[in-house]
């Protein structure tokens, strides 16, 4: 495999021969150019700043050198990926709307800016200078030092040559050995090379590029993929519901009629009686079919909303139900189809496993936060994964960052509390188009 930074790179045996060092030396030498362009536009910026004070040019100055931090810090996580192969994510966050005056309003208020604002000031005073000193050391020096040979043959005249201004050399074998000694201090200078951007590039991570916004915009992307999907998820069912009700429903009630027909017009005998039974059979299939649709996505709760389609599934269950949702509006479609089929499969196994004369459904939209309760009177002791389903409904509402909790102790009652984060629509939106 492949290293995906220096210090891995580092820790290999071929390092001073693969291609590192040089990128480490790439690193480093942008890395003073850099500053030292930076530190000269500064120096000016500042100068004009104080000349211009008063001026009406200067304080546009002034706000252009507060943000001066950010196209070097994009400069910077470009030249990251010379020595660090991770991704250097971006920390600022987009203008909450389009234009200049927002996008100033935002920058001037996010920490990141004055943090890559002092990292450019880092950069300029300290930092360069270092990143030519460990470039002049780890490969400019040994680099010269192997040339003594070339120097002896080119300036010297194969009389003498002057090796890094300190000492002379005048025969063709100490040249000769100068220049091993050179190879030697080239492999010491590529760890050299490597250690400086190695920790300059540990550096520059930590103050404009941190790791943990890069997770953070994973986990964001995340959460909104999730949400995306989830409303991929509905529409489908809609389409679903849709396309079984005008087709195949149709087509069975069509059926069911010619059968029907049939039934009356055939004398009494075997083909009767095989007519009754296949008329018998297309409404059962019709009825199951009806359910399925239901099931799928009731038509109650596309027009009317979540009490509606509560209050009708309570009128549907076997046990009765006493409902009371405070709820005024719609909510997003996601939310609503989510906790109707909480409450559907709450009251199901109400029915099914709890043995309950009663139960009840409350709640309403509060703070921002759709909250259901369904409980009954009941024998209690229901338990997640133990075949009750509550493990699908929690996976179900943690997708729309809700959380479901339950408390049912043996002898009961139980307690299904369900809380959704949501906004409610505008009175102008339905459930599908509001946000």
């Amino acid at each position: 495999m492949q290293p995906r930074n220096i210090w891995q790179a580092m820790s290999r045996p071929g390092y001073a021969l693969s291609p590192w060092p040089w990128r480490s030396a790439g690193y480093l030498l942008t890395g003073a150019l850099t500053g030292a362009v930076l530190l000269v536009g500064i120096v000016v910026s500042a100068v004009a700043g104080g000349v211009l004070a008063l001026a009406l040019v200067g304080l546009p100055l002034l706000l252009g050198t507060a943000l001066a931090g950010l196209p070097v810090a994009r400069l910077e996580r470009a030249r990251l990926r010379l020595v660090d192969g991770d991704p250097a994510h971006d920390p600022h966050l987009p203008p909450a709307a389009p234009g200049l005056r927002a996008w100033l309003t935002t920058r001037l208020r996010e920490r990141a800016t004055w943090r890559e604002l002092g990292h450019a000031l880092l950069f300029a005073a300290l930092l360069w200078p270092v990143d030519a000193l460990a470039l002049t050391a780890g490969l400019l020096f040994p680099a010269a030092v192997t040339a003594t040979p070339l120097l002896m043959a080119t300036v010297g005249d194969g009389r003498e040559a002057k090796v890094l201004k300190l000492w002379t050399v005048t025969s063709w074998p100490a040249a000769a050995g100068a220049a091993l000694l050179g190879v030697a201090l080239l492999a010491v200078g590529a760890y050299l090379l490597g250690v400086a951007a190695g920790a300059r590039a540990g550096l520059t991570r930590l103050l404009i590029a941190p790791r943990e916004a890069g997770l953070h915009a994973v986990v964001t992307e995340l959460t909104r993929s999730r949400v995306r999907l989830v409303d991929a998820f509905e529409a489908e069912r809609r389409r679903i519901e849709r396309d079984l009700h005008d087709g195949a429903q149709q087509r069975l009630v069509a059926l069911t009629m010619t059968l029907g027909l049939a039934r009356l017009d055939a004398p009494p005998g075997p083909l009767a009686d095989q007519l009754a039974r296949a008329h018998d059979e297309a409404g059962r299939a019709l009825e199951e079919l009806r359910e399925l649709i239901h099931g799928i996505h009731p038509q109650v709760l596309a027009d009317y909303g979540l009490a509606a389609a509560v209050a009708d599934a309570a009128d549907r269950s076997a046990v009765p139900v006493d409902v009371d949702l405070d709820l005024t509006g719609r909510l997003p479609g996601s939310v609503e189809a989510a906790a109707y089929f909480v409450v559907c499969e709450a009251l199901a196994n109400v029915a099914r496993h709890s043995g309950a004369s009663r139960a009840r459904v409350g709640g309403g939209h509060r703070d921002g936060r759709l909250l259901l309760e369904i409980g009954d009177d009941g024998r209690g002791g229901a338990r997640a994964g133990a075949g009750s389903g509550l493990t699908g409904l929690a996976d179900r509402v943690s997708v729309l960052d809700g959380r479901l909790t339950l408390s049912s102790p043996v002898g009961g009652p139980t307690l299904l509390r369900v809380e959704i984060p949501c906004a409610p629509c505008l009175p102008c939106e339905t459930a599908e188009h509001c946000a």
